[in-house]
Order: structure tokens, then C-alpha cells, then sequence
């Protein structure tokens, strides 16, 4: 193949889009791949996760559904998927991330003389993949083209004001995956989480703010600001965070009945010790690679925003290779079903097991436990609900993929 093209299509990308805004990037994808005979179409996940969204500027295209299509596999996957009509026309589908977050996929439709059996072509159009992802990313602070693209209806304020708290949904590296999904997504009021990975420890932290509405995301907006303050500060004890995180929304608050609920966590990958605080928040479940399900034991810690809350120490407990913990908000064990009945932690637990021995890289195993948890509920959210998982030592066919991984992988069974 004619190198030299394939890297010309990248100067032209990257200079090109220093200046662009989110309106442009799918023109300019698509421009640049012109130069090899290949077109590209850039499609976005919605925020519930069930559909992919054509980027246009001009026209309309109804969304591609994530269930049961090509580039939904893709996405499910993040692995490449391809059509090869005898006729020609091949269609190579590539998940599109931003690090490794999933934010939807791209569709390059090669020449003739371009197969995508080919190990390298694979290759090099996932490059270009990564690339659109990690551009597009950078857009989304600039405008609303993007952000309205992938949303199924308006957020409210509140969702608004947390949503641009929040790091990305999924952060993965050698040895571990942390990825998280929050329901609904555009109402999301007092549910919050963060997480930091910085050498060889990794932090992360789960809030539920009391109500359902501004002034719930208000609330969590300010416990998980003064956390992660306390966590730059050079702050590492946890129950020193808890305690300025309980001055913090004190202080802030307009009375005494709002108060967050709160998970918070060190864990280091290298020994697989877990330092942990259950600030009145349901504890989580830890699912061993035996496929048996646990809660943790929890701390005795009242949730944050208490006057002279007490100082309870954190616990310990030593991970296995291949666990899993799934930090989760009282949203999910409290939903009812259409007849009233509570889904309940024991109901939870058995979803959850079933999803999680599933194989699946972790940021599909929770938005399949998500919409399994929907379904149950008919789709009638009552409260927010959010799912963190963390996934130590994951296989490598839970990383996100790269061109070595597209060189060699083998095209998904029907």
C-alpha cells in the first residue's frame, strides 16, 4: 500500500481540525480519506448506549441500533466488523474511542483492490479511528453540535451542571478497567462519581446526594469538588477526605436535610490491597474470578455533610487477580418492577453474576447489566441509578483495540 498517502491522510486530519469545531470533523474525515479512494462515517453513540448516530452536518440519517447490526458489534466488541458484497463495496466497521472510552465507531468504505480481510488495512484505518475519537473528543468543550448529536432527549440543568464534573466513563491500562454508566443520563441529578490513576495508585469514589433535584446535584457537585481538592491538596487519608468533604457541603448547603452518600477507595494494582470508606452508602459487590458474589464488609461512617460526624477508620482487603468490584447507588437495589415488587440486592446480584462471567470487556458488560436493569423496570427509572466497575488485570480482550489488535483479529460470528 502507498504509505506515503496513508500518512499524508493524517497530516491532513490533524491540521485541518486544529481549527475546526465539532460541525467539521466528519467533512474532514472524509475529505482527507478521499485521497486513498476510501470514504469515512463517523457515528456517535447516543448517551443511553442503544443507538449510533450518523455526524452530518447537512441531511438526515436515522440512527443505527447497537443491537444486532455490524457497527453495533463494532461498538459492543471494540473489534473490527466487515461487509464484503460480491459486487464490491466493502464496508469495514472500526469502534472509535476517545482513550478508551467508547464514543462510537467509524464506517470506511473501501475501493476496489482494498479488501478488509487485510491485515493492514485493518491496521491502519483503526489508527485513523483512534484519531477521529481523540479529536472529537477535544470538541465537545467548544460547542453543542456534539453533545445534542448524541442525546436521545434535553437534559435537565442539573444533569447539565454534573455532567461537565465527571471524568470520562472508562479508563483503562495494563492492568486494570474502571468504566461507569449512570441512568437516566438526562436527568441525572444527585448520582456522582470520580476516579484519578496516577503511578501506582488508583483512586475512586461514588456519591448519591439526598432528592431528586437541582439542588441534589448541587450537593454531589460540591462533596465531589471538595474530594478531589483534598486529593490535589496531598490529602490521602480517607477519613480526612470525608471530613472535609462534611465541612465542605455544611457550609454550602440551605439545611440540614441534604447530605451525600459515598464510596470512597485507594486501591493499588501491584498488591491488590483495596483501602476502602462506606460513608451510609450501600457497599459493593466483589465478584471473584471463582464466580462467586460478595458484599464487602462495610464501615460504620454516617454519609458526608453530618456536624462532628464521627471518625471511623477505613477497612482493607486484598484482591484476587481477576476480581471485579461493581460500586453501585441505592437507585439500583430500591427500583420496583410494573407489579411493585423491589428488585432487591439478591436480584441484583444474580444480573450482575451472569453479566460479568459473560466474558465481555467491562464497559459492555455494564450497559448490557444497565438495560437488563431498565427492562425490568419497563424503562420507568423512579431514582438514579449508577454502576462503577472496576476490573483488575483485565484479559487483553478487554482493552481497547489498536492496530496490533486489528492486524490479527478474525471478523466476529454471526
Amino acid at each position: 500500500m502507498q504509505s506515503d498517502l496513508w500518512w499524508q491522510v493524517v497530516a491532513d486530519v490533524v491540521g485541518e481540525t486544529h481549527s475546526a469545531s465539532g460541525l467539521d470533523i466528519a467533512e474532514v474525515a472524509d475529505r482527507a480519506m478521499h485521497r486513498l479512494g476510501i470514504t469515512a462515517e463517523l457515528y456517535l453513540s447516543k448517551r443511553g448506549q442503544t443507538a449510533l448516530v450518523p455526524l452530518l452536518v447537512n441531511g438526515h440519517r436515522e440512527p443505527v441500533s447497537i443491537e444486532g447490526t455490524l457497527p453495533g458489534r463494532a461498538f459492543q466488541y471494540m473489534r473490527p466488523t466487515w461487509s464484503s458484497p460480491e459486487g464490491g463495496g466493502a464496508k469495514l466497521w472500526l469502534p472509535m474511542v476517545n482513550g478508551t472510552e467508547r464514543i462510537g465507531v467509524v464506517c470506511f468504505g473501501l475501493p476496489d483492490g482494498l479488501s478488509p480481510e487485510d491485515g493492514e488495512v485493518r491496521e491502519r484505518c483503526a489508527v485513523l479511528a483512534g484519531l477521529f475519537g481523540h479529536i472529537i473528543a477535544t470538541k465537545f468543550v467548544y460547542g453543542d453540535f456534539l453533545h445534542v448529536t448524541r442525546r436521545t432527549v434535553p437534559f435537565t440543568a442539573e444533569a447539565e451542571l454534573l455532567w461537565q464534573l465527571l471524568p470520562p466513563l472508562t479508563y483503562a491500562s495494563r492492568d486494570m478497567v474502571i468504566s461507569v454508566t449512570l441512568e437516566p443520563c438526562e436527568r441525572v441529578g444527585g448520582d456522582a462519581f470520580d476516579y484519578a490513576i496516577d503511578g501506582e495508585q488508583a483512586f475512586c469514589a461514588l456519591f448519591d446526594a439526598v432528592g431528586h433535584d437541582m439542588q441534589s446535584g448541587l450537593t454531589a457537585a460540591v462533596a465531589l469538588a471538595a474530594i478531589r481538592s483534598a486529593r490535589r491538596r496531598g490529602v490521602c487519608e480517607l477519613p480526612e477526605m470525608a471530613r472535609i468533604a462534611d465541612e465542605a457541603i455544611i457550609t454550602n448547603r440551605p439545611s440540614s436535610a441534604r447530605f451525600v452518600t459515598a464510596f470512597l477507595a485507594w486501591f493499588d494494582p501491584a498488591s491488590g490491597e483495596l483501602t476502602y470508606l462506606v460513608a451510609g452508602h450501600p457497599p459493593p459487590l466483589l465478584l471473584r474470578a471463582d464466580k462467586t458474589v460478595k458484599e464487602l464488609e462495610p464501615t460504620r461512617r454516617v454519609p458526608l455533610g453530618f456536624i462532628d460526624s464521627p471518625t471511623v477508620q477505613p477497612r482493607r482487603k486484598r484482591l484476587e487477580p481477576g476480581d471485579r468490584l461493581l460500586l453501585f447507588t441505592d437507585g439500583i437495589p430500591e427500583a420496583r418492577g410494573r407489579d411493585g415488587e423491589l428488585f432487591g440486592i439478591r436480584r441484583f446480584r444474580e444480573f450482575a453474576l451472569e453479566a460479568l462471567t459473560s466474558g465481555l470487556p467491562a464497559p459492555e458488560t455494564l450497559r448490557r447489566l444497565m438495560h437488563r436493569f431498565l427492562r425490568y423496570q419497563d424503562g420507568q427509572i423512579q431514582d438514579d441509578a449508577t454502576m462503577m466497575l472496576v476490573d483488575w488485570r483485565p484479559s487483553p480482550a478487554m482493552r481497547p483495540l489498536g492496530p496490533a489488535q486489528a492486524r490479527n483479529v478474525d471478523p466476529l460470528p454471526p
